[in-house]
């Protein structure tokens, strides 16, 4: 039951994503809220869904965007797996291990991006993806960070409350 949350709070990032986020530009770059989302949901210490949580978003993201569902799967899956393992050893730093996830994800998440559409043919120049795209999105990600994780921690003390 704990993990029928994910269905709608998922599919209301994902209409946030596509609707209201992806408006919120800096240069070229964009928040990626669903990997914001999995990044806090999974640093949470009595989470244990943030598998199922992954798989249900590499779903919804991969029908609203563009990108090869291999791309979501393996960026979204190392994401869960970083922050789990972050939270198992940096637990007395939690925002600390939320900037990490959040910094490295996004790099990853371009970079398999960038690789698998340059391989598809389009012709992007590196140095501008990283100017241009990377770097701006990182900081609106960052950005998000903090009320994301806050909304986060919230909801897992709710659906995973602290036995009496």
């Amino acid at each position: 039951m704990r993990n029928l949350i994910a269905f709608p709070l998922l599919a209301l990032a994902i209409i946030l994503q596509s609707s209201v986020v992806s408006q919120i530009k800096l240069i070229s770059g964009y928040a990626d809220l669903m990997l914001i989302i999995l990044a806090a949901w999974a640093l949470q210490e009595r989470v244990e869904s943030a598998w199922h949580w992954a798989v249900l978003a590499c779903v919804f993201t991969g029908f609203v965007s563009s990108l090869p569902w291999m791309v979501l799967v393996l960026g979204y899956f190392v994401v869960v797996y970083l922050a789990q393992s972050l939270q198992r050893r940096v637990w007395q730093a939690p925002l600390l291990a939320m900037f990490s996830v959040t910094f490295a994800g996004t790099i990853l998440m371009h970079l398999i991006s960038f690789i698998v559409l340059r391989l598809s043919g389009t012709p992007f120049a590196f140095g501008d993806v990283v100017g241009l795209i990377t770097l701006p999105s990182l900081l609106l990600n960052m950005l998000f960070a903090i009320p994301v994780y806050t909304f986060m921690r919230d909801l897992a003390r709710w659906v995973y409350p602290y036995e009496e």
